[in-house]
């Protein structure tokens, strides 16, 4: 695997070396110790799996606060999605940035997004399907969001712009330090 370094601290892109033959290729998704040698916490719990049906669908941005905060191994395994993460931890150097990326079932990129950073996605193609560990479970309690358009971070979003958004995702306010 290859990690490369975003520019929000803490935050890599993550891809796979295949292996390949006539029968095709092996690759690793995941490694504990590779993770490890780069600092990067793997101790995954739960693994989810969204299916987006409309191209131009928006989820997000969220996040868990502490003591619920948890990583996010993003990959998708059909169609395409841009997905962004929003560095939201205060002590960060690279606080209020954001790094997006465009994650296919071709190029099978995943994004690492650290604990403290909201994420989200929008899904640029029809059937789009995204699958990620995380190293906490669900906690509604916990659970945050910060408007997907909010002007503090400047999100340079894809032109088709989000289509559809659900009413709770479009309900977020723009980010306060004090809800982190």
């Amino acid at each position: 695997m290859r990690f490369i370094e975003t520019r929000v601290a803490g935050a890599f892109l993550v891809e796979p070396e295949p292996r390949g033959d006539d029968r095709g290729f092996f690759a690793r998704l995941w490694c504990r110790e590779e993770f490890a040698v780069h600092g990067l916490n793997a101790g995954f719990v739960q693994c989810n799996d969204a299916f987006t049906s409309r191209r131009g669908t928006l989820r997000g941005l969220h996040y868990q606060i502490a003591p619920h905060e948890e990583v996010k191994l993003i990959r998708c395994v059909r169609g395409a999605v841009f997905d962004v993460l929003v560095d939201l931890r205060p002590a960060s150097p690279t606080y209020t940035q954001w790094v997006g990326a465009t994650l296919t079932a071709e190029n099978r990129i995943m994004l690492y997004v650290p604990e403290g950073c909201a994420h989200g996605y929008l899904a640029l193609e029809d059937g789009s399907e995204v699958m990620y560990p995380v190293t906490k479970p669900y906690h509604p309690a916990a659970e945050r969001g910060v408007r997907w358009n909010d002007p503090r971070f400047g999100i340079e979003w894809p032109e088709i712009g989000p289509l559809v958004i659900s009413a709770k995702d479009e309900r977020w306010p723009d980010y306060e330090p004090a809800q982190s």
